[in-house]
């Protein structure tokens, strides 16, 4: 069996814990753009996103390998198919979190993501008939236990926190299963989406300097880098997926969740009930049960 290399290991463990960092305080950047309409934001972040993604394909001497992979993808109309669904399953999972950030249910956009690696548990069950050992069932069990406190407490279902996740998950599912890289999927992904937000932003907007709020430089700047915060963290989290076990991702992936709840909590106020605090114990002791229970089956798997 061959060892890692402590120096690559270091490498993705830095990129991993810097995407999920960034992705935890990305709702302090959706807050500056609030005043904007969360449609609007979300269309700028697929153009901006597509061409902050075009200028890495330059800088790294890509283009190339992106001219090649367009013409291949041009000729496989089912992986089209596929990555126009993930731009599909993107777009929601996007345009929510940023109306849920402006409209302070930053917490509820915490409980979506804690929620996700256990749906992509069940996503695994049902798409690739994979068998749960018996302490992934009580994980997943206890998350549903917290849920259901939360939905009968308060008389209605955290939908957005199950869209996020269902969102986020079906996006993964889809992109297993087109098995592009993290470059290239996202750079087609908005190019697909591109044409759209483009006419949409037309459509709302009367004219050039409108659409990209020339006459409100510090909104246009936030808006640019839109893209910018969208790209980076799935860079740094392609590198990190690259280098260190899929198994220490799965730990790393609670640093954004977490963030997200102190956020709306501590920063922006939002309301942490008894009920809340109940419905997340069960759903914290299940994703730590979980991700115990995973790495102990991984172990047993590894020769």
């Amino acid at each position: 069996m061959k060892h890692a290399d402590p120096k690559d290991i270091s490498i993705g463990i830095a990129a991993g814990t810097g995407a999920y960092l960034l992705w935890g305080f990305l709702p302090i950047y959706w807050k500056l753009v609030d005043h904007v309409p969360s449609m609007e934001v979300l269309a700028h972040r697929i153009f901006w996103s597509l061409l902050f993604m075009i200028v890495m394909f330059v800088s790294l001497r890509k283009v190339s390998q992106l001219s090649y992979d367009i013409r291949y993808l041009w000729t496989h109309p089912k992986i089209i198919a596929g990555i126009s669904l993930s731009a599909f399953f993107i777009s929601v999972n996007w345009v929510l979190f940023i109306w849920a950030v402006a409209n302070e249910r930053i917490v509820e956009v915490s409980l979506g993501y804690y929620i996700n690696p256990l749906f992509n548990v069940l996503l695994g069950v049902l798409f690739f008939k994979e068998k749960l050992i018996f302490w992934q069932k009580i994980s997943v069990i206890l998350a549903l236990i917290g849920v259901s406190i939360m939905t009968f407490s308060f008389g209605q279902v955290p939908y957005i926190a199950l869209i996020l996740a269902f969102s986020f998950g079906m996006y993964g599912l889809v992109k297993k299963q087109t098995k592009i890289g993290a470059m290239t999927g996202l750079t087609i992904e908005t190019l697909l989406l591109t044409p759209v937000a483009l006419g949409f932003l037309f459509w709302v907007h009367a004219d050039f300097s409108s659409v990209f709020y020339t006459d409100e430089p510090t909104t246009g700047i936030l808006l640019v880098g839109t893209g910018i915060a969208t790209a980076i963290p799935l860079l740094l989290f392609g590198i990190g997926a690259q280098k260190i076990p899929l198994s220490f991702i799965g730990f790393l992936q609670y640093i954004a969740p977490s963030i997200m709840l102190l956020l709306g909590v501590l920063l922006y106020g939002e309301p942490f009930t008894p009920v809340h605090a109940v419905s997340f114990f069960f759903i914290w002791l299940g994703l730590i049960i979980y991700s115990f229970a995973k790495t102990s089956f991984m172990k047993k798997l590894t020769p």
